[in-house]
């Protein structure tokens, strides 16, 4: 798929990330790098490493060998919360929202780290964290209305049908106006119209904000349309990395993967 807009410098780069658990490699020598405004899919079987590798780059695991490079910052191991300051947001997997909290209130979580007034004046609610909150409240409005949930927006969370909930939870990565939002299968457990809803939001994401996207998604047409590249791991090692088209044509990735019937 062409986008409108050109690729800029590597955002982020890997080089030779290992990750071991007990003695088992869930990742081994594995280089990347991704460039702004990319959106990067990472393909492969169950237990390839895909999760790991986007919790190496957020700082949830720390690599026994290897650096990551974000923004021309090397360092050997981030920390979450650094991860989340310096312009990293993800969603997961499994759904990890406030269940009994509002729409609204959901992606206000989202803004926590843009907030500086202190706990102080957030508590007596006056001047300053009063404007702030205001402040808040109208960036997360506009999310609302980019992803079209505004007749939601006062629903708790637990309410809502699974595909309006996952686009919750990317309101609230949005919230955070990463630089590289990190997409956990951001279509698993979808029908055909709530994938189609998603990648094009992922897309205007993509197009409208410049945001850098890496997404891990087992869906081969969502693959193939949104990506810019595709990399491929199989137990725990890179054995592709490409256009869609190259890695439909490589043929060890089809051995590997798209050779198997799922």
């Amino acid at each position: 798929m062409e986008h409108s807009r050109s690729l800029g410098e590597p955002i982020l780069s890997m080089d030779e990330i290992s990750l071991s658990f007990g003695g088992v490699n869930a990742l081994s020598n594995v280089s990347l790098h991704v460039r702004e405004h990319e959106i990067l899919a990472i393909i492969g079987p169950n237990g390839a490493g895909k999760s790991s590798l986007l919790n190496v780059i957020n700082g949830v695991y720390h690599p026994s060998k290897g650096t990551v490079t974000f923004k021309g910052a090397t360092r050997a191991q981030m920390r979450p919360h650094e991860a989340a300051s310096q312009g990293i947001a993800r969603t997961f997997q499994n759904i990890a929202l406030f269940k009994g909290m509002t729409v609204l209130d959901n992606i206000m979580t989202g803004r926590t780290l843009k907030m500086r007034a202190g706990f102080f004046w957030q508590c007596i609610y006056v001047g300053k964290a009063r404007n702030e909150e205001i402040e808040h409240r109208h960036k997360v409005e506009e999310i609302i209305d980019f992803l079209q949930i505004q007749s939601i927006r006062k629903t708790p969370v637990g309410r809502l049908p699974y595909g309006l909930q996952k686009r919750v939870e990317l309101g609230r990565a949005l919230a955070a106006e990463p630089d590289l939002l990190l997409l956990d299968e951001p279509m698993a457990g979808m029908n055909i119209e709530e994938k189609e809803d998603m990648s094009r939001f992922v897309l205007d994401v993509n197009d409208e904000f410049g945001t850098t996207i890496v997404l891990i998604e087992h869906d081969m047409g969502v693959v193939m349309d949104l990506s810019d590249r595709v990399i491929v791991l199989d137990y725990g090692r890179k054995i592709g990395d490409g256009t869609p088209d190259e890695i439909r044509s490589n043929q060890d990735v089809i051995d590997a993967y798209l050779g198997v019937t799922h």
